[in-house]
Parts: C-alpha cells; structure tokens; sequence
C-alpha cells in the first residue's frame, strides 16, 4: 500500500457516507484529482490550484491553458476539472426534459434557471410555445459579455415564425448582480412584444435569472399585457 492509499480510502469512505457535506474546498479538489492523479499528493495540488484561482468555482471556471499552468496538473488532470461544470450543467439540463407544458412563472422559472448555472457572459434564451403553451423549441440567441448582450428584434421575431410559434417566453441571466430587470431590459422586453404582435405571436413573460434566482416581469407587474 503507497504512502497515500489510507488517506485516499478514508476520503473517499467520508464522500461515500455523507456526500460532500463538511468537506472543505480542498478537500473536494483533493478527493476530484484522485481520478486523474494516481502517485502524487493531490493534496498540495489542491491547494496550489486554490492559491491561484481563490475559490471552488474560480478554479472551474479557469482557462484549461491555466491550469496546466499549475505544478502537478497535466493535460488529462485539467480536462478532469474542466468537465465537472459541464456534467452538472448537462445533469440540471436534463432533469428539466420532464417539462413540456410552461403556463406558469413557476414553471418558466424552473426550466430556465438550470440553463444559466455557472454562466459568466450574459445569455438570452428564448423559448417558443404552441397556442396550447407546449414548448416547440427553447434556443440560446444571444451571447455577451457581462450585460452587454445585444437582443436583435428581427432575429427573435424571425425565429418565432419560422418554428410557428404563437407565445414566446424570453430569459436572460444577470452573471453579475441581482435578479432584477434593468431599464434596458424593460425599454427592450417592450420592443419586442411590439414587435412580435405585430406577426400575432404574444410574448408571455421575460423571466432574468441570477444564480438559482429569478424574477418574472410578468409576475411583476411591469407589463400589463403579459399573460401566459
């Protein structure tokens, strides 16, 4: 048995009994790169990684050139790392297949918060229903950096007619700060249900998500029209 074997054992016994709960960040770094990193003391690894990224997630988040900048971290131990925060974001993503009809802000909610986790530029999604509020198609438009997403009108327009969609739900995440619609995003939800009424196509609701919360305009009040 190497130097390391018990303590490995005892980790992973610890993970397998109580989850992750009372483990420290290191910790979790430690117990990932045993899957990567058979000999060395992942351990110090841990901590190395922590020392220049600062957090859990910073060191997720990490360009994978970076962290093979790290003393023990190979090619195959950052792609290791890289991965996590895929995996949960394809688990989240999958658990919300189950829904197919969205005819409540809970609903609309609970479908796109997943879709935002870990994000760090700002993201529009819009999602397209059926006169019956099935969902036809929930898409990414738009990508920025940091609230500077530009919505292009015609382009969600364009991609409401041309899936058939009679109602629209737009979401879009706040990677920075609250939940809360800004001005621009009210000036803008407005230009879009102009725009879209005036093909028919009612927009339902503009939901902004910030880490596992979110706000409705539709529940808000913002828009009188609004209505699922």
């Amino acid at each position: 048995m190497g130097i390391h074997d018990g303590h490995r054992q005892r980790l992973k016994d610890r993970f397998l009994s109580q989850g992750l709960s009372g483990f420290e960040d290191h910790n979790i770094l430690e117990l990932l790169l045993f899957y990567s990193i058979p000999r060395s003391d992942t351990n110090e690894i841990a901590h190395r990684l922590l020392n220049e990224f600062k957090t859990l997630s910073g060191v997720f988040e990490a360009p994978i050139e970076d962290l093979c900048k790290i003393k023990g971290v190979s090619m195959h131990t950052a792609t290791l790392i890289k991965l996590v925060p895929e995996l949960s974001y394809s688990y989240n993503i999958d658990k919300t297949k189950g829904i197919e009809i969205v005819n409540t802000t809970t609903r609309a909610g609970k479908y796109f918060v997943p879709r935002f986790s870990g994000k760090t530029n700002e993201e529009v999604h819009v999602m397209l229903l059926d006169d019956k509020n099935k969902i036809i198609k929930c898409q990414k438009l738009f990508e920025g950096i940091e609230n500077l997403t530009k919505i292009e009108i015609k382009k969600v327009v364009s991609f409401a007619i041309i899936n058939n969609a009679t109602k629209v739900i737009i979401a879009h995440n706040h990677p920075v700060g609250l939940a809360l619609p800004s001005n621009t995003d009210k000036t803008t939800t407005v230009k879009i249900y102009q725009a879209l009424e005036m093909m028919n196509i009612k927009l339902c609701d503009h939901i902004v998500v910030a880490d596992d919360d979110f706000v409705s305009m539709a529940d808000s009040g913002f828009f009188a029209h609004f209505e699922y």
